[in-house]
């Protein structure tokens, strides 16, 4: 019986998905689906990660360069 209740726990953290008020809740889960979502439009907005790693390299390129 109680292998069944954490079967069911784990079906529901593992549909949830993240909501706007998970920045205003104090549990684990919402706090990491908040960071997540963060973290993921972030990179959206950045043009991806391979574009961050073009930035960074550039970069890199520039400090040489100037050296």
């Amino acid at each position: 019986m109680n292998n069944k209740k954490s079967n069911e726990k784990s079906s529901n953290i593992a549909g949830r998905v993240y909501d706007v008020s998970d920045y205003k809740r104090d549990d684990t889960l919402s706090s990491g689906l908040a960071t997540t979502h963060e973290q993921a439009s972030d990179a959206y907005n950045a043009g991806g990660i391979a574009s961050a790693d073009q930035n960074e390299n550039d970069s890199e390129k520039e400090k040489e360069e100037t050296e």
